[in-house]
């Protein structure tokens, strides 16, 4: 799990909760992190995509794989390129992600 450039954005304190309660061993919650990762990731990256204008989700995607951790530069480069600063969308959409995860708990 590598730092990347939404993870100020993230509180998954519920969920660190469930998964503490619901996995058996240290390799059972290491791989539902590993899954919460990979879904919040592609999330960010639909919600990003969605928000940008097409003629640069080649650029944003060559800027992600350069830089994946620097949260200064991409959220420059997005507010630059989306004319707006998407981090408040963001961070409501990984709260609803959240609550979309704690249901899959029960």
């Amino acid at each position: 799990m590598s730092k990347l450039f939404f993870d100020h954005l993230i509180v998954f304190e519920e969920i660190e909760r469930k998964i503490k309660k619901t996995a058996s061993s240290k390799e059972e919650r290491e791989e539902l992190w590993g899954l919460i990762d990979e879904v919040t990731t592609h999330k960010v990256l639909e919600k990003v995509l969605d928000k940008l204008p097409r003629a640069h989700h080649e650029e944003f995607l060559e800027l992600f794989h350069k830089c994946p951790h620097d949260e200064i530069t991409i959220f420059a480069y997005l507010k630059d390129k989306a004319g707006k600063s998407i981090e408040d969308d963001l961070k409501r959409d990984l709260k609803n992600l959240e609550k979309d995860l704690l249901k899959l708990f029960g």
